[in-house]
């Protein structure tokens, strides 16, 4: 039914047009057709001045209520180069502008002044080499400053870090429909990257064979410190996207298999940025009027990282928290911050160094090994006395240690050559998988196998002894893969000394 009024509304329309057309031709008929046209040319231009003059009074009026809305001057810039840009902006504007208003005056005037009338002929004028040079050399000089402080706040705007300049470098990467952002760790250094490497663990195909990728650390939010250069690489897994940062007027494309990178230095706090919003009446409104407990729209603002490339259906969504701070807050939120390594990529399939232990390990590992020997020494009962040497391992039904077993062994030998009172027991212990009486001799050669280790280490044999328990000594149910695991298990025991 909609429809089908609809098109008889066309047809009525048709219908009206068409026999207005045939009243005014009448009308021309018997009023004389040039007198008709003469009335028309003077509507018109007098409909061209009154356009004219509520055309630019609007124009104007709008600029300058809404100039904070469709201009940017509400958002001042929060950056270093951002202050050149905002500038540039304003001369390019008064400039135009003057040419706006000058040029639709004459338009709009000439189109009143020079509208047909009876008697009067067009002037035909071939060349007038004056007005020519200056409607050519106004321009061109007003083209040439405007071109040339363009290009001189590109080039600054534009440069890249120098070898010697103090800045830190991340990287943000997007992909539909959201952003996912690359610090580097205390080395400084983001790790290599290979889109061969993508999958579900490793999104970005972070290289971790790179040792500088051990460190990188991907967060949730964009933190940086307030007056540190900062380089952005820039980079799309799927389609084109753009890494857009209006308040400290950034904008780059993120191409595939393009990387770019854009350099700026944030200036402001959030919280400095927020002081100054609450200066402009338009962010003083509340959030929501139905929650006066959220607060004020300036209360609650933050910087936000977007992207201003149509990239597809969730392109709306694609949107990521930035939050300037102190260099004091950025390096405490810095060390909270977890390396992706150590937290999906460590004791994996996927680690490449399975076989190693690093530097903070190898001191965390160590530091536990001290302090559970400390609470042995000063236990007084024999339980307590006991010392579950729990990163030792061998081979699946051999007494071949396995490589990151030395590393704890290690700590036991430099324990024991520092403490000569020291007297312990090394005790072997199995699951009760196969027969007892091989499990027996298995649980022994373990033990021998860590002392053959210790003596290497310097370790005097007379503190030494071993014996193998087999499988007669569980401490969990070997009805489990995880309670065997946990009876498969080496002890030192101590049988002599104390703090």
């Amino acid at each position: 039914m909609t429809a089908l009024l609809g098109i008889l509304s066309v047809i009525l329309i048709a219908i009206i047009a068409v026999q207005l057309g045939k009243v005014k031709e009448l009308a021309g008929k018997i009023r004389g057709e040039e007198e008709i046209e003469d009335i028309g040319n003077r509507r018109q231009s007098s409909y061209m001045l009154a356009f004219l003059v509520l055309f630019l009074v609007g124009c104007i009026v709008s600029a300058v209520l809404y100039r904070n809305y469709m201009l940017g001057y509400g958002l001042p810039a929060a950056s270093e180069h951002g202050v050149t840009l905002d500038k540039m902006f304003s001369i390019t504007l008064f400039c135009t502008g003057i040419v706006f208003v000058v040029t639709h005056i004459l338009l709009f005037y000439f189109a009143y002044k020079y509208r047909a009338q009876k008697g009067r002929t067009a002037r035909f004028i071939a060349h007038d080499t004056k007005l020519e040079i200056v409607w050519t050399v106004i321009p061109a000089i007003v083209m040439t400053f405007l071109v040339v402080s363009g290009l001189d706040a590109w080039n600054e705007v534009m440069a890249d870090v120098g070898p010697e300049e103090d800045f830190m470098e991340i990287e943000a990467t997007g992909q539909q429909f959201g952003w996912t952002v690359r610090y580097p760790g205390e080395d400084g250094k983001l790790g290599e990257k290979n889109f061969q490497l993508i999958n579900g663990t490793n999104p970005l195909g972070v290289n971790w064979e790179d040792e500088k990728s051990l460190d990188d650390f991907q967060p949730t939010d964009l933190v940086l410190p307030v007056n540190k250069k900062v380089r952005v690489r820039i980079t799309s897994r799927d389609v084109l996207h753009n890494f857009y940062l209006p308040h400290f007027r950034v904008k780059m494309d993120a191409v595939p298999g393009i990387p770019t990178y854009f350099v700026f230095t944030p200036t402001k706090t959030t919280e400095e940025f927020r002081q100054e919003l609450r200066q402009h009446p338009e962010f003083q409104g509340l959030v929501d009027p139905t929650d006066p407990e959220l607060g004020t729209m300036w209360e609650n603002f933050d910087y936000e990282l977007a992207c201003a490339e149509l990239c597809g259906r969730g392109h709306y969504s694609m949107k990521m928290p930035v939050k300037i701070v102190s260099e004091e807050e950025y390096l405490d939120w810095k060390a909270k911050q977890a390396p992706l390594y150590t937290s999906l990529i460590r004791g994996t399939e996927a680690d490449p160094w399975i076989d190693r232990l690093f530097d903070y390990e190898v001191e965390e590992r160590k530091e536990a090994f001290n302090a559970n020997l400390e609470n042995a020494l000063s236990a007084n009962n024999a339980e307590d006395r006991i010392l579950e040497l729990s990163n030792v391992s061998f081979e699946t039904g051999s007494a071949a240690l396995e490589t990151l077993s030395r590393y704890e062994l290690d700590y036991v030998a430099e324990a024991l050559n520092n403490r000569s009172e020291i007297r312990v027991e090394l005790a072997g212990h199995t699951d009760n998988t196969g027969d007892a009486s091989v499990n027996q001799q298995l649980s022994l050669d373990r033990a021998e196998a860590v002392k053959a280790y210790l003596l290497d280490k310097g370790v005097d044999a007379a503190r030494l002894v071993t014996r193998g328990y087999g499988d007669s000594q569980p401490v969990d149910n070997n009805d489990s893969a995880a309670g065997r695991e946990a009876n498969r298990r080496t002890e030192l025991r101590i049988l002599s000394g104390s703090l």
